[in-house]
């Protein structure tokens, strides 16, 4: 949530969500349509939060986990960039603003992969292998 009103004198609410592309549940739609897991996911945020009061704007931030962006994460990226440009005078602002992004999603990538590996014991596994 936005701390200074975003516009209209209402604060922003954003709710971000990365929806794996491969997942069995969506892999029909993303393979005949990039982005579709990403577009499917800002409107099921849509539908939870239609309940929301009027004096805030809310914006579902939907991204997949092989790169695309829903329609509402790419509007309100193009927005905060523009910001983000305005206040540093820095026209690479955007940019690097993006990148960020682009590395807390590849982060989360890792760390879901990561997270169905075994743990190993460390290197004594892999001497048992070595005859010297």
């Amino acid at each position: 949530m936005t701390l200074i009103p975003w516009r209209l004198g209402r604060s922003l609410l954003w709710d971000a969500t990365c929806v794996d592309t491969l997942a069995a549940s969506h892999i029909q739609a993303t393979s005949s349509m990039v982005g579709a897991a990403a577009t499917s996911a800002e409107q099921a945020k849509r539908r939870k939060y239609d309940n929301l009061d009027s004096s805030f704007i809310f914006v579902p931030f939907g991204v997949e986990t092989s790169g695309p962006w829903g329609p509402e994460a790419r509007a309100l990226f193009k927005e905060l960039s523009k910001r983000v440009i305005e206040s540093t005078d820095d026209p690479r602002a955007g940019s690097y603003f993006g990148q960020r992004i682009s590395l807390a999603i590849q982060r989360g990538n890792a760390a879901r992969i990561l997270g169905t590996v075994p743990r190993c014991g460390g290197f004594e596994d892999v001497f048992d292998f070595i005859s010297f």
